[in-house]
């Protein structure tokens, strides 16, 4: 399993647009093959920078969705609307503390 996390910083202008591209892509999003889960947050101080939290099967059905139609259209459309180059980590999960 690994966790995806993508940090995009949006003219502030385009978050609407953001927000309806995000809605109208998320059930596609979530539903490809080896994608488990789905978030978008938002930071509670910077209004205008966002963050995908994902989870996927493997890095290799990770990488089969980067390369996907799906994923090229939207990060197209998603990429018009930064103000600045956006950050993505891959990350393992090693322990859960509750």
């Amino acid at each position: 399993m690994i966790v995806r996390i993508v940090q995009m910083t949006l003219k502030e202008e385009h978050v609407p647009a953001f927000l309806e591209l995000f809605e109208s892509r998320k059930q596609l999003i979530r539903h490809f093959e080896g994608c488990n889960h789905l978030e978008l947050w938002q930071d509670a101080h910077t209004p205008n920078s966002f963050f995908t939290y994902s989870i996927w099967d493997s890095e290799k059905h990770l990488d089969h969705y980067r390369f996907s139609e799906l994923f090229k259209d939207t990060w197209s459309k998603t990429k018009a609307l930064f103000a600045d180059k956006a950050k993505a980590w891959s990350v393992k999960q090693k322990m859960v503390v509750e």
